[in-house]
């Protein structure tokens, strides 16, 4: 069985009389996407929110065991370590799936939950993302150069197989300098082999029957009318609501639309 990681995280204090708020990102993403969120969720009067980093994302270890499996018991020990008997759950992508694997598995532990762009079912073509990787770990940085001039160097290296600029700025979020040298503080080779399994989702039979919204971008192809029906059956008292004008990163790109909708899924009795 995969053993859990200590993950790292940020917390903002909020009301102690509401259940605290968990944030996890998505593939290659770290705890800071979900920076301004956390910060607008406690203004608005949330209970304290966490922001995690995945295994072998951000400040988080690496490990070469890369599964929901896995990616689920690390929060559920980071709940446990910090004595958190129920939380929210609020996952965009990856970690959409992961705080559905989390609720499907120990549904005690889950008060309600968020999935942001993402559905209980097998997500886009695997070969994108295996481009991408193969992309970023051809990309090659003559060491001691400035960061700017290093990511100038990786964005142009990317290019080629990375076509949109924002895109290639998110990964490069990733490029840090260690010791001199540049290299990615993602654990691509976990990544790459675990690829089918990130974009697939493990099998369940029971429901899990907490509140949830499922919560898209209109212009983003993740959560379609097809997966309507697993939703429905594994999540019964789903609402699914897309956002109008929104991609894939919903929250960045209809933040003030994002914050509210998950505010009043938050103030549902």
């Amino acid at each position: 069985p995969p053993r859990a990681l200590p993950l790292a995280h940020t917390e903002l204090e909020g009301r102690g009389d509401r259940p605290p708020l968990v944030l996890l990102h998505g593939l290659f993403g770290n705890h800071g996407n979900f920076q301004t969120v956390a910060k607008a969720l406690v203004r608005r009067g949330s209970g304290k929110v966490l922001t995690v980093d995945a295994r072998n994302h951000g400040s988080s270890p690496h490990s070469p065991l890369m599964t929901y499996e896995a990616m689920s018991l690390d929060v559920q020990h980071l709940l446990s370590r910090l004595g958190i008997a129920k939380c929210i759950l609020v996952g965009h992508s990856m970690g959409g799936k992961t705080a559905m694997t989390l609720a499907l598995q120990r549904p005690d532990l889950v008060e309600r939950l968020v999935s942001v762009d993402i559905s209980p079912t097998s997500t886009a073509p695997v070969s994108e993302f295996s481009a991408y990787i193969s992309a970023m770990k051809t990309v090659k940085i003559p060491d001691g150069l400035p960061r700017s001039a290093a990511r100038q160097l990786a964005d142009e290296q990317l290019r080629p197989v990375v076509k949109l600029p924002q895109l290639r700025q998110f990964l490069l979020t990733n490029l840090v300098e260690m010791e001199g040298r540049y290299v990615w503080r993602v654990n691509l080779e976990a990544i790459s082999h675990h690829l089918t399994d990130i974009m697939n989702f493990p099998v369940f039979h029971k429901p899990y029957l907490g509140p949830t919204l499922f919560l898209g971008g209109s212009e983003s192809p993740y959560m379609s009318s097809n997966d309507y029906p697993e939703i429905r059956r594994l999540f019964p008292k789903a609402d699914v609501q897309h956002i109008k004008g929104a991609g894939h990163i919903v929250h960045q790109d209809k933040f003030e639309e994002f914050i509210a909708a998950v505010h009043n899924f938050l103030t549902l009795p």
